[in-house]
């Protein structure tokens, strides 16, 4: 059989439906509460995605209650959908309790998993083929004839193709003719590959007239990949979740497949368009916080580090025309460019990731950029990763600057932990000049590292009460060394916040707590360093 060209069969827009808040629940490690679910519904919402898939209200109490609060609350853009599974075989649709419960949801739309390989119906269902196709036939007529749209989901046709293609293709058509308004075929395994994406989706849109859509599951690593070749095939419905939270391997990512279909294959799959496509990075951040999943800093698109710049050459190219290193502008999804330096950057890494943020002119062939570059790559051979590390390297520019203005001075300090082992004590004192006063305080805390903060901010904020809003958000200890034992070198870097912008630093030190009280100085100093310039500067 002869397909015709990806150009020819690519739809004009595409139906994203998000199935964040039933399959992202099903990912090891995640339960969102009935409360983060609400937060995500609207934010998807607001994003502009045509159909939220809330949850199966027969598998559980809080699915249910999920429904009932979304169906009392205003959606501009999306529908909300209702999940649930063909009739059980030895019932009735009106015997059958998964089928009833949607119709009392409040929702007008549902999403009917059936299965599409016969290996499935004979292995799982315990029936034979004729008897599957009655039960999609069955399930999907009822819900129709009580008013509800249905869309069918195949579970996995792409296995069920692959080794029976006729019946896989028979179960998609008894969907269609019972009424189906899409009708979706699942990698449920995950484990298609994108040529065989297309060439299957091809063959099922030759024997359909209703819209054909795609569920990827992402266990061979391809489900963006397949997703965007069944569109390429002519799909016009895709399922996703943010950031592919999902069973095993996870979904296709949404935050993937709607960029590169708006942005590379120009198929509108926002009704918001890029007024949407701005918040994902947004989106992202808020599921990976409701979920408790750490964040995947190299994400595409929407990582922290997706547009982040660390070599010399290609930050200069970057300064020179941004197409050079990106592929989209990061600003399109929310995003934002990172230019880092370290120990492999130029003159164009210092010049472009501090000039603007210390109101510092700067020239390329200047004597202070040779020496703040030595010193940089000094600090590399040291094991000191300026990486993400702004406000150690802002340090060093107001000092060779000449800008910087001393606020503080460690002068001593002191750890102290004993107790027994079920009750832990820990203590830090500490010297501090200012200006020319000295203080000494103390402070007791969970750990040493915390201690010596508690100490620190009570001689600081007696005269900087403002360091009351800095927050620390992040603190992780590194052993860059190979051979690693309780003497080895550790690197620690420290995030902080103070509300509205973050930075961080770090230090490296063979004393656990001198690194970890350097980094912490560095990170308070910045920030006394920044709202005196910035003071200076208005």
């Amino acid at each position: 059989m002869v397909y015709k060209s990806a150009a020819e069969n690519l739809p004009a827009r595409v139906e994203v439906l998000d199935a964040t808040l039933r399959e992202g629940q099903q990912c090891r490690g995640v339960n969102f509460t009935l409360d983060a679910r609400i937060r995500i519904a609207l934010e998807l919402d607001e994003i502009g995605v045509h159909v939220i898939e809330a949850g199966w209200p027969a598998s559980n109490p809080k699915d249910r209650e999920l429904l009932r609060r979304l169906s009392e609350l205003s959606f501009r853009n999306a529908r909300i959908a209702a999940f649930t599974m063909t009739r059980r075989r030895d019932l009735t649709p009106e015997q059958d309790r998964s089928l009833n419960e949607v119709l009392d949801c409040g929702v007008d739309l549902v999403v009917v998993v059936g299965k599409s390989w016969s290996l499935h119906v004979r292995e799982v269902l315990k029936t034979d083929p004729e008897t599957n196709l009655e039960l999609i036939s069955d399930s999907i007529e009822y819900l129709r004839d009580h008013g509800l749209d249905v869309i069918f989901d195949a579970e996995h046709f792409f296995d069920g193709y692959r080794e029976d293609p006729g019946y896989a293709l028979k179960a998609i058509k008894a969907a269609e003719e019972a009424g189906a308004r899409t009708i979706v075929l699942a990698d449920t395994n995950g484990g298609m590959l994108p040529h065989q994406v297309f060439r299957m989706v091809s063959d099922a849109r030759t024997r359909l007239k209703t819209a054909i859509g795609v569920h990827m599951h992402n266990d061979s690593g391809n489900a963006g990949a397949n997703t965007l070749m069944a569109v390429c095939a002519g799909a016009s419905h895709v399922q996703v979740t943010v950031n592919g939270i999902g069973e095993r391997a996870g979904n296709a990512d949404l935050c993937q497949v709607i960029p590169n279909l708006e942005l590379k294959l120009g198929v509108k799959a926002l009704k918001t368009g890029l007024n949407g496509l701005r918040r994902l990075t947004k989106l992202s951040s808020l599921v990976y916080e409701l979920s408790g999943l750490p964040k995947n800093r190299y994400q595409p698109y929407v990582g922290e580090y997706a547009f982040a710049h660390k070599a010399g050459l290609h930050i200069d190219a970057i300064s020179k025309c941004a197409r050079a290193y990106e592929h989209v502008d990061p600003s399109l999804v929310g995003n934002r460019r990172l230019l880092t330096v370290s120990d492999l950057s130029g003159r164009s890494a210092l010049i472009a990731g501090i000039s603007e943020l210390l109101g510092i002119e700067l020239d390329k062939r200047s004597k202070e950029l040779s020496e703040i570059l030595e010193e940089i790559k000094k600090l590399g051979l040291r094991d000191v990763s300026l990486d993400d590390a702004t406000g150690t390297v802002a340090l060093i520019f107001l000092k060779h600057f000449k800008k910087y203005d001393e606020k503080f001075r460690v002068i001593e300090w002191t750890s102290i932990a004993g107790g027994g082992s079920g009750d832990p004590k820990t203590y830090g004192v500490i010297k501090v000049r200012i200006r020319d006063k000295t203080r000494v305080e103390g402070g007791e805390g969970v750990g040493p590292v915390h201690a010596m903060d508690v100490a620190l901010r009570k001689a600081l904020e007696q005269d900087y009460p403002q360091l009351r809003y800095v927050k620390l958000i992040d603190y992780k200890v590194i052993l860059p060394e190979a051979e690693r034992d309780t003497a080895s070198i550790v690197r620690v870097f420290i995030k902080f916040t103070d509300g509205n912008r973050a930075w961080s630093t770090t230090a490296t030190s063979p004393n656990i707590i001198k690194a970890s009280l350097d980094a912490l100085v560095q990170g308070l100093d910045y920030y006394l360093q920044i709202e005196s310039l910035k003071r200076t500067f208005i």
